[in-house]
């Protein structure tokens, strides 16, 4: 098979946000906030639990009354928000102002790491002539988060789940990344951490590759596979 596209997951992919602690001080002092070291690092932790922060620790089974709106959570904008927020409000926080400024916060450029060798990766495939696309389960648009880490250039298109209505596994998602960059299933290979979520690519014929969802610090090279996969110079 000749690779002539690649599809890659945004988020423990290509990026990966920044540590619960560090979400939440940010948060905080965004709402003019301090609390004592030892009160943040319980919430942090507590947060992250919760699955919280979207990117971050995959998130538990759901409390009950989340259960269906965080299954559906990637499908829009607004019940991303709906949902992240509500795992968030299962921690008491000292401002009710937090849980919006929290979510507000993940979004936010700074919030984002590029893994160390996406960059590379990413030039590497547009020498060889290879389109790439990013397929993501997303409730907001990370384009911004491209662009201010230099990625968006090597970018050919975008296919965001909240965009379309629909989350991977479905393979329509996929789908629509293929013809986003006029390549064939067949000829096109998705990148990704998320063995279920990103494994659905498979249903539509494309080939599938993993990468640990890891701090950026303990990954520095494992996406520098894809160009032997791809193969060709560049």
């Amino acid at each position: 098979m000749a690779i002539k596209g690649v599809l890659f997951d945004f988020s423990g992919t290509l990026f990966r946000v920044e540590s619960t602690a560090s979400w939440l001080r940010a948060a905080l002092t965004a709402r003019g906030l301090a609390l004592p070291p030892d009160e943040e690092a319980r919430l942090a932790a507590a947060l992250d639990r919760a699955g919280a922060l979207p990117g971050g620790s995959p998130t538990p089974k759901a409390p009950g009354h989340l259960a269906g709106l965080v299954a559906r959570r990637d499908e829009s904008a607004e019940l991303h928000r709906a949902a992240y927020t509500g795992l968030a409000r299962t921690v008491p926080l000292p401002d009710p102002g937090l849980y919006d400024a929290l979510y507000d916060r993940h979004m936010a450029p700074e919030a984002w790491q590029a893994y160390p060798d996406a960059l590379d990766v990413l030039r590497g495939l547009r020498a060889r002539g290879v389109r790439v696309g990013v397929v993501s389960n997303i409730g907001w648009d990370p384009r911004p988060v491209f662009r201010t880490h230099g990625l968006d250039p090597y970018v050919d298109a975008y296919v965001l789940s909240y965009e379309h209505g629909v989350q991977k596994p479905d393979p329509r998602l996929f789908a629509h990344g293929c013809d986003a960059l006029a390549v064939a299933p067949a000829d096109t290979l998705m990148v990704g951490d998320d063995h279920r979520a990103d494994g659905g690519a498979a249903a539509l014929g494309c080939a599938v590759h993993f990468v640990a969802h890891l701090p950026v610090r303990q990954r520095p090279d494992a996406l520098r596979t894809v160009l032997t996969l791809v193969g060709g110079a560049g």
